[in-house]
């Protein structure tokens, strides 16, 4: 083999000795085959920032959002060094709160590795805030900040003006986990227990490290690469008390009504719960994210449930005896908050979280991957004679009955006709009639759809009619508006190509704008959909069903979203009328744009019932909470 540096030199220190690593690990197609080519040497003299880049390479992290400031500046310059020799890439940001949305949506929706690096101080706040998408949603990924100097030689900039220690750590700490690199040898430690969140199989979620100023360049002596951890590959575990399956299995043949609900945790398994579901003879509803799980038109899914939900979805939850809740962590808004079964008697749950399967009283908790619990449970039944199948026949045909007066009122809502708009002055369309269009064209194009928070998100997952999981991403966990905005940026930093269209609300566009900058800086190829009812319409909503009458969530203030996006360089801005013909040419025109569009509709808000899906359960918000409550210390379960 060729070398092109000699062995000495890839021991030096410094930048020729890091690029010499790099272009060592190039060379031989990776850092694996370069350790055990003898390219590049187990042991060697590095920088923490340097062998803090190797170390997440081992476990598969090559892409690093980043906005660089003074608490990285040695990070970012390893990073250059590995970015230009093709070890490593790096897409610089504007805003970490749009850093960290587009991470998460690389992570998750395209599977990919990744890590956030910000500076010290408000950068890292924010950062900090918008990880809690990531945690809310179960998505693994690095957040890497810069931190006060361990010498303790007076106040950094941007450091808490506090005297105490850490504080930073501290604070990321109850966000999700957390380690400071205080002491540089401690990087195996700090991988360990990072791969331990970011790949965890169960409940993953964002993992901070914090690399104090003075010790990113600080040289840890005699690192072995090969003791760094590579990235977690936990086993699938099963529940193994037969005794256990066998009394779930004897539940689930007693009872007649028989609701299984379907959370963020169940997407992976469609397969094995549409069996498990046909098998009980269940009507399966789901949380606002885990659409798809079974197809839409299969006669046993009923839709979403919930203080939105649906008509189907709520009614199979509000007349079930057994609940059979899986991958749920049971939020407020899927649950109705602890009223969305008032007639449950049993509850059997399946989780590999011991605190959400423990959520309900009177569970038979079966415990373990999703996927292999379910196996179990599906061959227990085998074994238990069915004593409710007529019963549960009309069961299924009760909850079709409520499914088809569900599609019914659909059809009349999405094809309701342009209304007047106090606003706009003029009659536009209406919320449920334009998300339906771009829906529908979604799957035309087979785009994945990402949804924002409000108004936008729950006349969304009413809406869309997915026939396999993962076609639609709703950031229903943190409910964070801007997510979706952000999200299309990642479609250009993924190795994969996967169109896709946000559909976001005025407001959450506004939240993060510059997320147009990003997304052709970094070559996404996407559509994001406002659609502007000029206020926050879900909050307004609220305030009319509650108080009678809206505050404080609207303005005066008109914006040209077309002229706006229009002002960034490679952005085709497109207005998206007020019909569905003009919709449906905006789609096209955006679609066939090598680049990131933009489509402004603008959507009716106001008192007219038509204008929207309604809500179907019960919240413990404002002046509703007396009556959940009292209806809570009612519940079994």
């Amino acid at each position: 083999m060729n070398k092109t540096v000699d062995l000495p030199t890839i021991m030096m220190l410094g930048t020729q000795g890091e690029k010499a690593r790099a272009q060592a690990i190039v060379r031989c197609g990776g850092l694996q085959q370069a350790l055990d080519s003898g390219e590049l040497p187990n042991q060697l003299n590095l920088t923490l920032s340097e062998a803090l880049v190797l170390g997440l390479l081992k476990q598969g992290v090559c892409k690093y959002l980043a906005i660089f400031g003074h608490g990285s500046t040695d990070l970012g310059e390893v990073l250059r060094v590995y970015t230009e020799a093709g070890v490593t890439q790096v897409f610089n940001f504007r805003n970490e709160v749009e850093m960290a949305h587009a991470g998460t949506a690389l992570a998750w929706a395209w599977r990919e590795p990744c890590a956030v690096v910000t500076s010290i101080g408000p950068g890292a706040l924010q950062a900090m805030s918008g990880s809690l998408a990531a945690a809310c949603n179960g998505v693994g990924l690095y957040h890497i900040y810069g931190d006060e100097t361990t010498w303790g030689e007076g106040y950094n900039m941007q450091q808490i003006p506090k005297p105490q220690q850490q504080l930073y750590g501290q604070m990321t700490a109850l966000m999700g986990q957390s380690y400071v690199l205080h002491t540089p040898e401690a990087l195996r430690d700090a991988l360990r227990r990072g791969t331990q969140c970011v790949h965890h199989p169960v409940k993953a979620g964002p993992f901070f490290l914090l690399l104090p100023i003075n010790t990113q360049p600080q040289v840890i002596h005699d690192l072995q690469l090969k003791s760094l951890p590579e990235a977690l590959q936990a086993p699938r575990t099963a529940v193994a008390d037969k005794g256990l399956l066998k009394q779930a299995a004897q539940e689930l043949r007693q009872h007649a009504r028989i609701v299984i609900k379907v959370g963020g945790g169940g997407r992976a398994f469609a397969g094995q719960l549409r069996e498990l579901a046909e098998r009980c003879g269940a009507a399966v509803v789901v949380s606002p994210g885990s659409t798809g799980v079974l197809p839409d038109s299969h006669p046993q899914y009923m839709h979403v449930g919930g203080s939105k939900g649906s008509i189907s979805g709520n009614h199979a939850m509000s007349h079930a005896t057994l609940l059979l809740a899986i991958g749920t962590r049971a939020v407020c808004q899927s649950d109705c908050s602890g009223v969305g079964y008032p007639l449950v008697e049993q509850v059997i749950n399946i989780n590999g979280d011991l605190a959400d399967l423990a959520h309900y009283n009177r569970t038979l908790a079966l415990q373990g991957d999703i996927g292999a619990v379910v196996a179990q449970l599906v061959a227990a039944l085998e074994d238990v004679p069915d004593e409710q199948s007529k019963a549960r026949a009309a069961w299924l045909d009760s909850c079709n009955i409520s499914k088809s007066a569900w599609k019914a009122f659909l059809r009349d809502r999405q094809s309701t006709p342009p209304l007047l708009d106090e606003v706009w002055q003029r009659p536009v369309l209406t919320q449920p009639a334009a998300i339906k269009i771009v829906c529908d064209f979604a799957r035309e194009v087979k785009a994945i759809k990402f949804f924002d928070a409000g108004d936008v998100q729950a006349n969304g997952f009413q809406t869309v009619e997915d026939d396999s999981p993962w076609q639609t991403y709703t950031e229903s966990g943190a409910s964070y508006m801007g997510f979706a905005t952000c999200a299309v940026t990642a479609a250009g930093m993924a190795s994969t190509l996967q169109y896709p269209i946000a559909f976001t609300g005025d407001g959450s566009f506004m939240m993060n704008p510059q997320s147009l900058i990003s997304a052709v800086e970094h070559g996404a190829r996407g559509t994001i959909v406002v659609f502007d009812n000029r206020r926050m319409a879900a909050i307004s909503s609220l305030q009319h069903a509650q108080y009678g009458q809206d505050f404080r969530t609207n303005d005066g203030i008109a914006v040209d979203y077309v002229q706006m996006a229009s002002s960034v360089k490679g952005v085709l801005a497109v207005w998206g009328g007020e019909d569905s013909a003009s919709l449906q040419h905006a789609l096209q025109l955006a679609h066939a744009h090598d680049g990131l569009a933009l489509i402004h509709v603008p959507v009716y808000a106001g008192e007219r019932p038509e204008g929207g899906l309604g809500a179907y359960g019960s919240w413990n918000v404002g002046n509703w909470c007396d009556d959940v409550q009292r209806r809570y210390l009612a519940t079994l379960v």
